[in-house]
């Protein structure tokens, strides 16, 4: 994740969880709220795993997308020069194996 350092953040995160410990300990009154943050806080490795899940998969999607951009090009350019199969050109990257384009073809 650009410019968050995950094991970073989930350390600060578990020092703000012992700090509000603290506060929680000293004003009982104020248990709930303590709590509610505590739990807000305890989500966030979660959040960041989701978030890195999320980023990955954006960047194979841009990189199937700037491929199969590529492949039509090369159609293109292939059909104004009068080549036989300009088609293979797409056809070798819906076929390209582990690819999102390659899975809705077979799909």
């Amino acid at each position: 994740m650009s410019g968050i350092d995950r094991s970073e953040t989930t350390t600060r995160a578990d020092v703000a969880r012992d700090i509000i410990a603290g506060f929680a300990a000293v004003t009982p009154t104020l248990t709930g709220v303590w709590r509610l943050i505590d739990a807000a806080l305890a989500d966030l490795p979660a959040a960041l795993a989701d978030l890195g899940r999320a980023r990955a998969e954006l960047e194979a999607v841009r990189l199937d997308r700037a491929n199969l951009l590529a492949a039509i090009r090369a159609t293109l350019a292939a059909d104004a020069e009068g080549e036989p199969d300009p088609l293979g050109y797409l056809r070798d990257e819906l076929d390209s194996a582990g690819t999102p384009a390659g899975t809705r073809r077979r799909a």
